[in-house]
């Protein structure tokens, strides 16, 4: 009996380990719960930023591929194209610079690449890229084409995409692949150009949008097209609009805003609309900063409501589950809260904090007076673990989370926040002025994960 007893014990013992792992396993999921966070930087793999901008996805072989523009903190010449994987919308895994500076050509050296967009040639099985080359004053705009076998291969350009024996000489751009397979081109103010079977050339301009602005995004649902443009701001946000049709060949019909009026389009610029695997439409935006784009530029990427011709995003979410489509406050996960109190435009001036854990996030405000800081992480010897500039300019007032850094070990750390006293300033080819009047940092709150 002695015996049988132990094999008893021994019995429930080992249930309840597997339960125990069970349950454990099940807290870890949910505090691992993956949230898109909107207006921060993201980091891959190597902690460094995801830096793609003017992007567009692609869903391949159980994966989302997103393509961009791999942007200097230094310079607006073209300094590559950039591939990142993910499996979640979230966690991203840096491929490679796919197609890098040219020689010569059209993305050559002091050259311009933007508006990337990369589509699979249903017929040939080849992934064609398609950009906007231009010069560094705008003023030698081209539709540039590359190829590549593979998806995060070496893509090779092959000049620029031709209609009727001659290169479209436009700017912006964007890219969309109907349920048939047919490709298009959509440029800004008002072209639609149909690509032929094989995605090299353009087969006729099936439309033309009056009225249409910049960065075109397009999607359909329920039979119904949407067209997403920009009004013309340089590097600045504004109210972006909308059109409908039931035909891409149009007529196409003017509906206005898809975001409250005045929120500039919850600060950012269209350039790419994902359908979700539930047939929802997920916006994806940019928010620009203008000149330190690859640390400091970030996304907002936000599900749209479609009802009939109505399209909307009507109200911001900071933090969202891409698989639920529901919005998440990702500072619920936070283990300590702590007060930090920066508000000075006085270059130098900082605040420190002390911390134990493997995150943080720093909450303030954003307005027409920010400027950049320089958020700074060190360990207990000293070593510096992070570093980056943060924006803190916004033409809408904003308040919120500004930057999440990525995770590291569990351990004591030291943050330093300390205001640059460098603004955010830029001119389009009218030579008007954009960007802040000040160099204000306000920094309210960190968040301990």
């Amino acid at each position: 009996m002695d015996n049988m007893n132990k094999i008893f014990d021994k019995i429930a013992c080992m249930l309840l380990c597997l339960w125990i792992c069970s349950f454990s396993s099940s807290i870890l999921a949910q505090e691992q719960t993956s949230l898109i966070v909107n207006g921060v930087p993201w980091y891959d793999q190597n902690h460094q930023p995801v830096n793609a901008h003017g992007a567009g996805i692609i869903r391949d072989n159980g994966k989302y591929w997103l393509f961009g523009e791999y942007k200097s903190d230094t310079s607006n010449a073209f300094p590559g194209f950039g591939c990142y994987s993910s499996e979640d919308l979230v966690n991203w895994h840096f491929e490679r610079v796919v197609l890098p500076v040219q020689k010569d050509g059209i993305l050559g050296s002091n050259r311009v690449g933007e508006r990337v967009k990369v589509m699979r040639c249903p017929k040939t099985g080849m992934y064609v890229m398609l950009m906007h080359a231009d010069d560094l004053k705008y003023m030698d705009p081209h539709i540039g084409i590359a190829t590549c076998k593979t998806i995060n291969g070496d893509y090779q350009l092959r000049g620029t995409l031709q209609y009727k024996g001659q290169p479209i000489k436009r700017w912006d751009m964007g890219v969309f692949q109907d349920e048939d397979g047919k490709g298009y081109l959509l440029i800004h103010h008002g072209p639609i150009y149909r690509l032929s079977d094989d995605y090299l050339s353009v087969d006729t301009m099936i439309a033309y949008v009056g009225g249409m602005g910049e960065s075109p995004a397009m999607f359909r649902k329920n039979g119904m097209y949407y067209l997403l443009t920009s009004n013309l701001t340089s590097w600045e946000r504004n109210d972006n609009y909308y059109f409908t049709a039931t035909n891409i060949a149009g007529p196409w019909k003017k509906q206005g805003l898809f975001c409250p009026e005045g929120s500039l389009t919850w600060n950012s610029q269209s350039t790419f609309v994902l359908m979700l695997p539930d047939g929802t439409p997920m916006y994806m935006g940019d928010r620009w900063s203008y000149p330190h784009q690859a640390s400091c530029a970030t996304y907002v990427w936000m599900p749209m409501k479609v009802e009939g011709e109505r399209l909307s995003i009507p109200e911001y979410w900071q933090s969202w589950n891409p698989e639920t489509v529901q919005q998440e406050d990702i500072l619920q996960k936070a283990i300590a809260e702590k007060s930090l109190r920066l508000n000075s435009n006085q270059p130098g001036k900082m605040v420190k904090l002390s911390f134990k854990g493997t995150q943080i996030a720093l909450t303030g405000k954003t307005d027409s007076h920010g400027g950049y800081a320089l958020v700074e992480i060190t360990d207990r010897k000293g070593k510096k673990v992070y570093s980056s500039l943060l924006d803190c300019y916004s033409k809408v007032p904003q308040e919120g989370i500004r930057v999440i850094t990525p995770k590291m070990p569990l351990g004591k750390y030291f943050l330093t926040v300390m205001v640059t006293g460098e603004r955010t300033n830029w001119s389009d080819k009218s030579k008007r002025q954009f960007g802040t009047d000040d160099c204000f940092v306000r920094i309210d709150k960190a968040y301990v994960f």
